[in-house]
């Protein structure tokens, strides 16, 4: 058995929708066995980004499949604390905007926990909370998401097994995490009332899910690791009706996916399979490839492997020449250039080059060394910033560029009463908007300008001749964290775009982990334009290459495409990064990692390149990675 160092069931799906639907069928099967037995059916619900498809689900199956909610009856989690209901932030609008708005739930059977009730009332009103559910016989299922801290609820690392509904404080990470909700970390309550370990853990079955590539660690402690009040999820260990539902990224560092060999039998006839093997040897062994023996091979599980390929020789040879096929000076290829071997496969020069990037600074700080190098070996490069990322910008931003224009108007004789007006107008909208509340449309139009004109600098930069274009696509523009779902508007924008170009070479942002989800849904767009338009003619000879952006980089093993960066390059790109004032010090969000998104980047790409180098390859100051798409 492959998993047989997994301590919870675990069933993993190929993506978030998949499992999601899966999901979702459980609980409307569990709706209806209850209904035909006349009673209610208690469901613990959670909140987040994880569970909004499997309530995107439910409402499908009530509005197109009759599934009736009128025997359900609901326990929420948590809420921050202290939280009115209906703030932009609470849970109670987040789950009547998402699932109780849309079915036929009745009002009285619904319970969230109340941010809003008296410090001094909290105990006693928690004790209520359980009572209530001790009264409907317990929750017949409990839905979980998982915080990277391996929080389950708002039960912090220090929970204890037998907790129960509270008030706790939260996490520092768990803060952060929260912040672009919040428009800021310093507006995210440090509290929250919770539903304890103790009771999740009586329910009579348990869901948890996972989804994405930043969640795979923490899922591994979890599923893998030992039970530890460090990590409150491993505490499910102990449940006996648990099962895990995660995508195959949020999978991925699971014994079973990331060292198979270790738990099974491999086929080794897989090439890609071969190559993952390698580089991990490596890397344990701490040997260039080519030094690695077949001792090395049997004492981790591998000596199969040599056998198929009869010397561990052999096998070094054929990884090494693929990885050092990957390495390439030259991305959109080479003028009257005869070598087969190099990673871009199109003979086209000068090319036509469109990167797309989702934010207005994620050119350049993911493949800015790339962007630099297309563009002085003469390729037409056009950068099609997709979103206006106004959301990202400080108001005092704002303030500072109205004042510029108020005084601008008044040193050229311009109109200055209009100026002025404007100028007090943003002033008052400032000062008079709370904390998390959505900024006024024309506050929202001075930030997106900050923002283009800040790209469109980044781009004079790199060269006069780079055509910028801004795409502004619809789903974004909401003015909130949360967005739109993706229209047939936004593909069309990416599509004539595409057409307008007829590009030879497409760079995307591929980064799924971003926290926010806007990269996930941008790369969606692009995806869904390019399958519409791949009979064209044009895209023939256009390949498309994915980039990661300011949280991860592609494993080795993924990379299709190393582009080595040297020193004066990447000081170049840290330049052009630069441009960007308003994400410059302290952007507004920063994720869970404090520093500036220039010293992410540097140390990723040098972090990439001393992985190069230990596995024999020459030693570059940088490298910056690429995955090939095949469309």
């Amino acid at each position: 058995m492959d998993n047989q160092l997994e301590k919870i069931n675990t069933l993993v799906y190929e993506t978030s929708k998949e499992a999601s639907c899966v999901v979702a069928g459980q609980i409307a099967d569990l709706i209806r066995q209850k209904a035909a037995e006349n009673k209610p059916c208690v469901l613990g619900l959670a909140t987040g980004s994880t569970p909004t498809s499997v309530y995107a689900e439910l409402v499908r199956l009530h509005k197109e499949e009759g599934l009736s909610f009128k025997n359900v009856v609901t326990f929420n989690l948590d809420e921050y604390y202290p939280m009115a209901a209906d703030a932009l932030q609470s849970y109670v609008r987040f789950m009547h905007e998402l699932l109780f708005d849309s079915v036929d739930i009745l009002p009285e059977n619904i319970n969230i926990p109340d941010g809003t009730v008296a410090k001094t009332a909290v105990a006693d009103y928690c004790k209520g909370y359980e009572d209530k559910i001790k009264s409907y016989g317990g929750l017949d299922l409990q839905i979980l998401g998982i915080g990277r801290t391996g929080h389950i609820g708002f039960n912090e690392p220090g929970s204890g097994q037998k907790s129960r509904t509270r008030m706790v404080t939260l996490d520092h990470l768990t803060i952060t995490d929260a912040a672009s909700d919040f428009f800021g970390e310093e507006f995210v309550p440090r509290k929250a009332i919770t539903m304890g370990v103790g009771t999740i853990m009586e329910a009579k079955q348990i869901i948890l899910m996972a989804w994405g590539e930043g969640k795979s660690h923490i899922i591994r402690k979890t599923v893998e690791g030992d039970i530890s009040d460090h990590v409150p999820a491993t505490y499910l260990q102990n449940h006996g009706n648990t099962t895990f539902y995660l995508d195959a990224a949020a999978a991925s560092e699971l014994t079973r996916y990331k060292t198979p060999w270790l738990v099974r039998e491999c086929d080794w006839t897989d090439q890609h399979l071969i190559k993952r093997a390698l580089i991990w040897l490596s890397q344990k062994e701490k040997k260039p490839i080519l030094k690695l023996t077949t001792r090395d091979y049997a004492e981790n599980g591998m000596s199969d492997l040599v056998t198929e390929y009869d010397s561990a020789y052999n096998i070094n040879v054929k990884v090494f020449n693929q990885l050092r096929h990957t390495i390439t000076g030259w991305p959109g290829g080479k003028q009257n250039d005869s070598y087969v071997n190099r990673p871009e496969p199109s003979p086209v020069y000068p090319k036509r080059v469109i990167i797309f990037s989702p934010h207005p600074d994620d050119d350049v700080i993911s493949m800015g060394g790339t962007f630099i190098r297309l563009s002085d070996h003469g390729h037409e490069v056009h950068v099609a910033y997709q979103t206006s990322g106004n959301i990202a910008v400080f108001d005092d931003d704002v303030v500072r560029f109205a004042d510029f224009m108020n005084d601008f108007t008044d040193m050229f004789g311009l109109d200055k009463n209009t100026a002025q007006t404007m100028f007090n107008d943003i002033q008052e909208k400032i000062k008079n908007k709370k904390a998390g509340e959505v900024d006024a449309p024309e506050v929202q139009k001075i930030k997106g300008l900050i923002r283009r004109g800040e790209a469109k600098a980044g781009c004079r930069y790199v060269s006069e001749k780079v055509v910028s274009h801004f795409l502004d696509m619809p789903f974004y523009e909401t003015g909130t964290i949360k967005k739109k779902p993706l229209s047939t508007e936004d593909i069309q924008i990416i599509k004539d775009l595409l057409t307008e170009v007829k590009p030879h070479q497409v760079y995307a942002a591929g980064d799924l982990s971003d926290p926010h989800g806007t990269h996930r849904v941008c790369l969606d767009a692009i995806f869904r334009a390019i399958q519409e338009l791949k009979h064209e003619e044009w895209m023939q000879e256009c390949s498309v290459w994915l980039y990661r952006g300011a949280w991860h980089e592609w494993e080795i093993e993924n990379i299709d495409m190393a582009v080595p960066l040297s020193p004066d390059e990447l000081l170049r790109k840290r330049r052009a990064i630069f441009k960007h004032q308003s994400q410059k010090d302290r952007p507004l969000f920063p994720g869970s990692d404090s520093r500036e998104f220039w010293q992410r980047a540097e140390e990723r790409n040098r972090g990439t390149a001393k992985a190069f180098d230990a596995l024999g390859f020459p030693e570059y100051e940088a490298i910056e990675a690429f995955k090939r798409w095949h469309f």
